[in-house]
């Protein structure tokens, strides 16, 4: 589990753990960002990832498909 600032809302932290595994190719593209993974491993609220993935989003990093699910954007 994740150490939390208690200065900052858990989603921008956690967005910026999953901005880096992007950047570091640990997530490559077309990779799954599983909001049910983000959950249990961040021990987090799924309104909480949705913050996330919107966020991610809004930046072009991730692609979401009705149905399937957020992938990582090709670059």
């Amino acid at each position: 589990m994740m150490e939390y600032d208690p200065t900052r809302p858990k989603w921008m932290q956690i967005a910026d753990v999953i901005r880096e595994r992007i950047a570091d190719g640990e997530y490559p593209p077309n990779y799954l960002i599983s909001e049910v993974r983000m959950e249990q491993e961040f021990g987090v609220a799924r309104t909480t990832v949705r913050k996330v993935t919107a966020a991610l989003r809004a930046e072009g990093l991730i692609v979401t498909t009705p149905g399937m699910g957020s992938f990582v954007a090709k670059r």
